[in-house]
Formats: C-alpha cells, sequence, structure tokens
C-alpha cells in the first residue's frame, strides 16, 4: 500500500458519521477509497445521505497525523514480530468477518502476520474469576489448542488472559530449535491501538502472543482503552471462532453480549457450568437455561464443533481440561480434606463441620494444600479446591 491508498483509507475509516455499512456501499459502487474522494457531491448522493455527503468532502484533520504514525508503525516491525494493515478485500483479512453486518474497513495486525487463521474457538468469561475458573480457562485454553484450534480472546484480565496463557503453554516450553512453524495458536482482539496495550499488566502476554500468534484491532493507533470500544470488539471475537466458550460469567457480564453475537452469526455457544453460590457461575447457568452446550472436557467442545483433533498433539497432552475428581494429594488426611471441600467455596465454619477437625490442625492441613497448589482462598474467608486437586 502506497502513501495515497493508506491516506485514503484512513480518511474513509476516520470521516465522522460514515460506519463501516456506508463505507462498503462507496467501495462497491466507485471502487477504492481514493476513487471516491474523486466524486462530486451529487455522486456521493446517490450512496450515502446528504450528512455524510457533506462529511466525505471534508477530510478530517486527525488524517495527515495518522497516516504518518501509521506508516511508522509499519516500518519499526521486527524480524520476529510484523506489523500491518489489512483491508477489505486483501487476501489476509480473516474471512469470518465477513458474516457480521459491518466488518472493519481496515484490521491493525501485529505478530505472525504471514500466518493462518485455520478453525478456531473463542474463549472469553469474567475479569475477575475464581481461581477455579481462571485455572479452568488456561486448562481449556492448553486442550484445544493442542487439539488444533486456534483460541480468540480479548487480552483482558481473568478469564481472557487465562485462555490466551493455556493456548500458547506448548510453545513457551518447547526449546526454539524444535518449534514448528503452525497456525496461530491465539489471537487477541483487542479494545485500543496495537501501539499501547491494555491492560499494563499484559505487556508480556501481548508480546508472547506476537511471538506465537496475532494481535489485531480496528482501532486507530493511539486509542486509548475507551470503555465503548470493548463491547463493540466483542463481535469480532464471536464472528473468528466456530464458537464462544464462555467459562465463568455473572449475569451482567459483557461475555454474555459476545455469547449473543456469537449467535447473530451463526456460531455455536457453549459454557462451563459452576457453583450454584457463586455469582460468576450465574451468567453460564442462564446460557445453558437459553440453549448453550453445557460443557465439562474439552472433548465437549470438539464434539459440538464436529472437529477432529489433530491427533498426533492430542495424544501427548492429557485432556486436563476436565473437572478432574482424582485427588492429587499425598498422604490420606490431606485426601480426606480435599474429599470434604468438594468443588465450591466453603468456609471455615463449614468446612471445620463436615470434617471434624479441631481449627489449628485444619488450618495447618488447608495451609499445605495452598502451598501445594490444590486449594486457593477466596475473599470472605472462603476456600475452593482446584480442578486439578
Amino acid at each position: 500500500m502506497n502513501h495515497d491508498e493508506l491516506r485514503a483509507w484512513l480518511r474513509l475509516s476516520l470521516t465522522d458519521g460514515v460506519g463501516n455499512d456506508a463505507a462498503r456501499r462507496l467501495l462497491a459502487c466507485f471502487g477504492s477509497p481514493q476513487a471516491i474522494f474523486t466524486q462530486t457531491e451529487t455522486a456521493l448522493r446517490q450512496v450515502v445521505s446528504a450528512k455524510q455527503t457533506q462529511a466525505l468532502l471534508q477530510e478530517p484533520h486527525e488524517v495527515a497525523l495518522q497516516c504518518v504514525r501509521t506508516q511508522q508503525w509499519l516500518a519499526h516491525a521486527t524480524p520476529h514480530t510484523g506489523h500491518a494493515l489489512w483491508t477489505l478485500g486483501d487476501a489476509h483479512y480473516p474471512p469470518a468477518l465477513l458474516d457480521l453486518a459491518d466488518p472493519p474497513l481496515m484490521l491493525y495486525a501485529q505478530g505472525q502476520i504471514e500466518g493462518t487463521l485455520s478453525s478456531a474457538i473463542a474463549v472469553v468469561g469474567s475479569r475477575n474469576p475464581t481461581p477455579q475458573g481462571a485455572q479452568t480457562a488456561e486448562q481449556f485454553g492448553q486442550a484445544l489448542c493442542a487439539a488444533g484450534l486456534t483460541v480468540v480472546s480479548g487480552l483482558a484480565l481473568g478469564v481472557d488472559g487465562a485462555a490466551h496463557r493455556g493456548a500458547l503453554h506448548e510453545a513457551l516450553h518447547t526449546p526454539p530449535h524444535r518449534a514448528k512453524a503452525a497456525p496461530w495458536r491465539t489471537v487477541a482482539v483487542v479494545g485500543t491501538g496495537l501501539d499501547r496495550v491494555y491492560p499494563r499488566q499484559h505487556h508480556a502476554l501481548a508480546a508472547d502472543i506476537a511471538q506465537h500468534g496475532v494481535l489485531i484491532s480496528e482501532y486507530p493507533l493511539g486509542t486509548p482503552p475507551l470503555a465503548a470500544n470493548f463491547p463493540k470488539r466483542n463481535r469480532l471475537i464471536a464472528a473468528l471462532g466456530l464458537g464462544t466458550l464462555v467459562v465463568e460469567a455473572a449475569l451482567q457480564s459483557g461475555s454474555l453480549i459476545t455469547a449473543r453475537l456469537a449467535l447473530d452469526v451463526g456460531r455455536e455457544v457453549l459454557a462451563i457450568p459452576g457453583s450454584i453460590h457463586s455469582p460468576q457461575s450465574h451468567g453460564c447457568h442462564a446460557l445453558i437455561r437459553q440453549g448453550a452446550k453445557l460443557v465439562e472436557t474439552a472433548q465437549d467442545v470438539l464434539e459440538e464443533l464436529q472437529w477432529q483433533p489433530a491427533q498426533a498433539l492430542w495424544e501427548t497432552q492429557t485432556v486436563s481440561a476436565t473437572h478432574d475428581k482424582s485427588s492429587t494429594a499425598t498422604h490420606d488426611a490431606a485426601s480426606a480434606l480435599l474429599h470434604e471441600l468438594g468443588y465450591s467455596p466453603v468456609s471455615l465454619d463449614a468446612l471445620q463441620a463436615r470434617c471434624g477437625l479441631d481449627t489449628a490442625t485444619l488450618q495447618a492441613q488447608l495451609l499445605n494444600l495452598e502451598l501445594e497448589g490444590l486449594l486457593a482462598r477466596l475473599p470472605g474467608g472462603l476456600f475452593q479446591r482446584l480442578g486439578g486437586a
């Protein structure tokens, strides 16, 4: 893309009041952004409204700055991390997004830009998951990636980050000389410009994704984390996957918006049930009541999507993304305590009533289980057994 083409695409995308739908009509009629801006007012008025026509006739003041900024960003790619701008009709533009009523005119991409998106699964959920929920998201991300699916999420705190980390697990633990070229392991769809990382805590995770997948955004460089942009970007997450798996979500969670958007574009919706006492599970339960696929194992996801796993990878992974009922404690007392814990959050008093141990002994055993990674402490003085325990 030369300077004039880039400037025309940026001008079209930044023109106030001309959304993706109107821009597509203009492109269908006139062929290219450059051609659009050579048209008369009368010609433009045949395609868009009078207000949109007036906006198109005046170049937005930020176009020049964005053009310079974008050219510099494209030029500052590294040998290991590419930068690209994909426009509608570009060979790299993900065709799944064309199922949307308003696919982005342009996508900014950072990472393995010559890679491919084969078949994908969106994994979304709470920004404040329980320890069990975060662990489950990571286990499912790892298992589904091992089965050959690309894991798509939004780089947010909580479930999103855990799902990305799970998908990256094998790549980050494979010596560089043994790593194989492959479709993207994970895709992060972000709600800011790609010249910044949000949340800041995920700088390292974003760098890992760029090494083994790709980050994409429809927002111009420099766009800050505006609240209105995140629900909008969810439609891209929903469209990129064959289905959307909701791990944990409260009733007012943005993950339920993603699930609804997935249905709008004909994708499957799947949800993992949780404790009836956990608010983070209520959204998943609502989805299941409305017909979402109830998921307990990664195999449930594959069956619902009618996906045949990449067998060589799949067989090297135990399907850890399950609610494992076996105890990994190494002594009888700890095993008995894990059994009494169950998988729902429980208070110290309730647990003491179940197991009959004195307070000092019970607290000592709980501390040992926590140090072994078999138990997590929750706010409010609650304890929860973790899924692998």
